[in-house]
């Protein structure tokens, strides 16, 4: 970690100054299972408090660690009683039937590159790119993942960068390229910078 930071402090000094401002990276890692991905879609979109009791309501009845096995046994009503939408346990459900049919491999993900990766992980329904770029950085723990999707991250450069507008992602690629190959890192700080809760 502290290649990385010697790098993004000596490469940006927009950055610079924040990571002074932030401190230490504490990025908080999960596992890449079909655990982590469930509970990234029953977080998708949601605050804090209501995810968490959402989460835990769903988690009581399909059994922990979320398996696919334990998502498939559940009747829509018991999803549906935990406070999941329509859509979000359908995307579970996708999820599951994949993982368990072994189209969605996550024992063959370290070996992807980051492209192939997300081409995997978005092939279940309601996983987008932005689910499977954080994936990538918080659960494989992939050192260079760009988020051009997250809005936190649009903010913080926006702001610290000084533009007018939310950057597209060809201006966010173009600020990033001195970052390389610690983007993630640097997102880190970004959202770091605007206080946000990362995944």
């Amino acid at each position: 970690m502290r290649k990385a930071i010697n790098h993004l402090k000596h490469s940006d000094p927009v950055l610079s100054a924040i990571i002074e401002r932030v401190g230490a990276c504490r990025m908080e890692y999960g596992e890449p299972a079909f655990s982590s991905l469930a509970e990234a879609i029953i977080y998708q979109q949601l605050n804090g408090k209501a995810a968490v009791t959402i989460f835990n309501r769903f988690a009581d009845l399909a059994g922990r660690p979320l398996t696919p096995q334990g998502i498939l046994k559940l009747s829509v009503e018991q999803m549906r009683g935990a406070g999941l939408s329509k859509q979000k346990l359908s995307y579970l459900r996708d999820l599951a039937a994949k993982t368990q049919s072994g189209e969605l491999d996550f024992a063959k993900l370290p070996d992807l590159s980051d492209d192939e990766a997300i081409e995997h992980l978005t092939q279940v329904k309601g996983i987008g790119v932005w689910t499977a770029h954080m994936f990538l950085m918080f659960a494989l723990r992939r050192p260079n993942v760009l988020p051009t999707g997250d809005f936190g991250v649009r903010m913080a450069i926006k702001k610290h960068y000084r533009k007018r507008k939310l950057p597209k992602p060809e201006q966010m690629e173009k600020i990033a390229k001195c970052w390389e190959p610690y983007r993630s890192v640097a997102c880190w700080y970004l959202w770091k910078s605007l206080d946000v809760k990362t995944m």
